[in-house]
């Protein structure tokens, strides 16, 4: 009965695990804010490794028996340390270059992201294989993470730093934003909102979320470790305050137990 451990920076790699657990709902969960030290888009990588290495050593002394790295970031600076490291299998964060690429109409896709997930050579890399033939802008989600933290996913404040990061790119020709950070999806009512309120109702957001959820799906059957566990459930750890994070956690249950159209 594997158990899952689940890390981040703070609270956004719970839309990584909200889709996760829509695949595996029956599976024993482990999720790590690493609120304390949030966000890890100013920090050093040498730091991130550091704090990585921390947190898994408290997840597999829990029982994790594979770990997803649901931070952008944290995956560009230290998945490749973990899978030296530590003898469990590590699903990291991929930038959505190629699926945006094969669905822009405009030949311009933009990317929002940390600014330690765009000049990581994880994302160099990709851009380089799938952009081609298309024009990539790109933005800081300036503030993005900060609002996720803080629980401000909607209302004034939300749609100014929204606006300011993502207008930028929509005015650039982009009909595809690529979310590099796994905090952006819960902003994710409020960039439309502005985008719509700026002329542009049509474009798309893309969440890598739903794709990493599937890929250790794949991982679970290709090492044989079972997905359902005879007592499923979340644990939530933190480093730091869990308000946050509690809530958070909170939010996307109701959105899974909502009845449809509600």
């Amino acid at each position: 009965m594997a158990v899952i451990g689940i890390m981040d920076s703070g609270s956004g790699g719970l839309s990584v695990f909200r889709e996760i657990r829509r695949l595996l709902p029956r599976s024993r969960f482990l999720y790590f804010s690493d609120n304390a030290f949030c966000p890890y888009g100013d920090k050093t990588a040498d730091f991130i490794r550091q704090r990585c290495d921390v947190i898994t050593r408290e997840l597999l002394g829990k029982g994790a028996e594979v770990i997803v790295v649901a931070c952008n970031t944290a995956t560009a600076a230290a998945i490749a340390s973990l899978r030296e490291t530590f003898p469990v299998p590590f699903i990291g964060m991929e930038p959505a270059v190629k699926p945006a690429a094969l669905g822009t109409k405009s030949g311009v896709i933009g990317v929002l992201a940390t600014a330690g997930t765009l000049k990581a050579s994880k994302y160099l890399i990709t851009k380089g294989l799938y952009g081609s033939g298309v024009r990539i802008v790109e933005h800081v989600g300036s503030g993005f993470v900060e609002l996720v933290e803080n629980g401000i996913l909607e209302g004034p404040e939300a749609e100014k730093r929204c606006a300011q990061s993502l207008l930028p790119l929509l005015e650039a020709g982009a009909d595809t934003v690529v979310l590099g950070c796994t905090h952006y999806p819960f902003l994710l009512g409020t960039l439309q909102k502005v985008a719509a309120a700026q002329g542009y109702p049509d474009v798309r957001f893309i969440d890598p979320a739903p794709a990493v959820a599937r890929r250790l799906v794949t991982v679970l059957q290709e090492t044989g470790l079972p997905a359902e566990d005879a007592h499923p459930g979340t644990e939530l750890l933190s480093s730091g305050p869990e308000d946050t994070l509690r809530s958070l956690y909170e939010l996307i249950n109701k959105e899974d137990t909502a009845p449809e159209g509600l």
